[in-house]
């Protein structure tokens, strides 16, 4: 089923499922105070309702976001009742608990003989709008109201596949009426397929087709007042998500291996610009007695500063504390044979380079803290793949490297909290960012930073 339809379907659903959720609020309230007034064993008379319709204000979105968390949304049209019936239980339970949540925190007077029938009521409503629901849906009228009569365009075993795919979900109530194969068949021959299934929707499978054949397709649907579907998918990807969207009211396919512009995007960005400045702040202390100790204990500057490779290559000033003597860089040509890293990277636990106070700042990843300043300044985020010197990037021996570089940099990541002393192969090291990458979400990354902690305290992702 087409995504933006889908996307319809279940916002309706939302609005309906939370609007029932109130008026079951209601009903137990109602029941308590009518039904149940006269019980000797229950406390007589309960404060009115009205005092508490601000709790439709939490449960009327609440309740939708806790159905689609058990999966409700996800459903078959017509799925079977007893599934139903157990995400609806278990649904109305914890939309019960999260209001029994909510009253002890402010005291509320609403009666407790009100909340446990609030959890019964509810659970009722659904199921029989849902059995009401499954009952149109079989029905004649539901039939012809929700079934879409499709024809299938294209080439014979594009449309075999089509066929197939739409009988594994015979529950997206899709009929496929008639075959139309673009090679043998003129125009006039989809029209007489039309006119005569009463097709409302042509799928075109365009794989094999020229842009001529889809173009003519595509008029007689648009004269027939019939939808047609084109299916994007002209080119094989083995990485690339595909997207629709327009470009200067153009249709345009977008195929992205990265994350993409999303609201979880900007909460890392804020996340990252507030981490660093509120890190900055409570380790204000800890920089300067770093770069005093760096300053008494080796001549040279405080600050080591190297092009590293950002966003898409583009190259930024990192800055680190130095822990190395002041011609570290003009001696590793005469340490490239004990390199202990496979690629083009050069990495060496016991370099001979490392000054005294540089030995524990590496242990602790201290000599890392100065580049929460390229944090703030947008070149690097708190999580992401770690920058890696220009001239490591240009010897990159497969070009399919070159991805790790369509994220942000930061400054820890997977390969950080995965005992980074034990990664020798480079290769693993980009099979770990290209999995992040893969991956992503805010969830990944706090999962990150949370384990980042003990790895720094406990000194284990570095010598």
């Amino acid at each position: 089923m087409l995504r933006d339809y889908r996307t319809f379907r279940v916002q309706m659903n939302q609005v309906r499922d939370g609007g029932l959720f109130c008026l079951a609020l209601w009903v137990a309230h109602w029941l308590r105070e009518s039904w149940l007034g006269n019980v000797s064993w229950l406390p007589q008379g309960v404060e009115p309702f009205h005092q508490f319709l601000w709790l439709w204000l939490i449960i009327g979105p609440g309740a939708p976001l806790v159905l689609e968390s058990q999966g409700y949304y996800k459903r078959p049209l017509v799925p079977r009742r007893r599934d139903t019936a157990w995400i609806l239980l278990r649904s109305c339970t914890l939309v019960t608990i999260g209001v029994i949540l909510v009253m002890f925190p402010l005291k509320l007077a609403l009666a407790r003989s009100v909340v446990i029938l609030f959890g019964p009521v509810s659970f009722v409503m659904l199921f029989l709008i849902e059995e009401l629901l499954r009952s149109l849906h079989r029905s004649q009228m539901g039939q012809a109201q929700w079934r879409q009569r499709v024809v299938l365009v294209g080439a014979k075993e594009e449309t075999e596949a089509i066929r197939a795919e739409l009988a594994r979900h015979p529950e997206e109530g899709m009929d496929v009426v008639a075959v139309h194969d673009l090679n043998r068949e003129g125009a006039e021959r989809l029209i007489e397929l039309l006119h005569q299934h009463s097709a409302n929707g042509v799928i075109i499978q365009a794989r094999q087709a020229n842009l001529a054949q889809i173009e003519d397709v595509i008029h007689i649907c648009e004269l027939e007042g019939v939808e047609a579907w084109l299916l994007a998918d002209f080119f094989q990807t083995r990485l690339s998500r595909k997207s629709f969207d327009y470009f200067h009211g153009h249709p345009t396919l977008v195929f992205r291996t990265g994350p993409e512009a999303s609201w979880q995007g900007v909460i890392k960005q804020v996340l990252d610009f507030v981490g660093a400045l509120l890190l900055l702040i409570l380790c204000a202390p800890l920089l300067l007695v770093v770069a005093l100790l760096i300053k008494m204990t080796s001549p040279g500057p405080v600050l080591f500063r190297q092009e590293r490779c950002g966003l898409n290559g583009r190259p930024f000033t990192m800055l680190k504390f130095r822990s190395m003597v002041t011609d570290a860089e003009q001696r590793r040509h005469e340490l490239e044979q004990f390199n202990e890293m496979s690629g083009p990277v050069f990495k060496l636990s016991s370099d001979p380079r490392i000054t005294p106070i540089g030995k524990y700042l590496r242990k602790y990843s201290l000599d890392e803290l100065p580049q929460l300043f390229n944090v703030l300044r947008g070149e690097m985020s708190l999580v992401g793949p770690r920058p890696l010197p220009v001239d490591e990037v240009r010897r990159f021996p497969d070009i399919a490297h070159r991805r790790r570089l369509s994220v942000k940099p930061g400054l820890t990541c997977l390969w950080q909290i995965s005992g980074r002393n034990e990664v020798k192969d480079f290769e693993e090291w980009v099979r770990l960012d290209l999995q992040y990458i893969d991956q992503w979400s805010l969830w990944l990354d706090l999962k990150i930073l949370f384990k980042t902690i003990p790895v720094v305290i406990f000194a284990t992702g570095a010598k």
